[in-house]
């Protein structure tokens, strides 16, 4: 399967599929053929991780290890 290379691309073109087609990463994966691990390793150099309650790839920012700041495009409510 051909994916985006650009880190950035890659999380939209996953956060899409995700949210039409796949109810995980891991169907995502088997589906595509692709490997999870590789994934997840890419999308973390741009401080983006999978989040399973929300089936979707979400902006993590760790300063220290003290704390984590979560960003989301979607409000509660």
């Amino acid at each position: 399967m051909n994916i985006p290379n650009d880190p950035m691309m890659l999380v939209s073109y996953l956060n899409t599929q995700l949210r039409d087609f796949y109810p995980s990463l891991e169907e995502l994966c088997k589906s595509l053929d692709l490997d999870q691990q590789q994934i997840c390793d890419k999308l973390k150099t741009v401080d983006y991780s999978y989040d399973a309650a929300t089936n979707r790839f979400i902006w993590r920012i760790d300063y220290s290890g003290k704390f984590s700041f979560v960003f989301s495009d979607t409000l509660p409510g």
